[in-house]
């Protein structure tokens, strides 16, 4: 039995684990600036990070999490989920191998 690719069907492994695999990544992406504050303070406090970096971990969390709570978003990262899953049904080759040729002439 073939699986229909454009099949928009979610396992309970996808709906709990890959897309918010998918939502972490991309929140981390767009909450940047927060995850470098809060690195470079745990770099320069060391031991003492857990006291000194207070304020930079509540803006990182403040922000990671208006994104994990956003409906918009899920959605946003179920589609590229969907749509990752489709080519891989259709071509059998996962995203991170698949290789976007360029042209070399211009």
């Amino acid at each position: 039995m073939a699986l229909d690719p454009a099949e928009q069907h979610l396992r309970h492994v996808e709906k709990d684990v890959l897309i918010p695999k998918i939502m972490r990544e991309k929140a981390r992406e767009r909450c940047s600036e927060q995850v470098q504050d809060f690195t470079k303070c745990c770099k320069e406090s060391g031991v003492l990070m857990v006291v000194k970096c207070r304020k930079e971990n509540s803006a990182l969390k403040e922000c990671l999490t208006s994104y994990y709570n956003d409906p918009a978003f899920y959605e946003e990262c179920k589609m590229e989920y969907l749509k990752e899953r489709e080519e891989f049904r259709k071509t059998g080759i996962p995203a991170k191998k698949r290789i976007q040729k360029l042209p070399t002439s211009m």
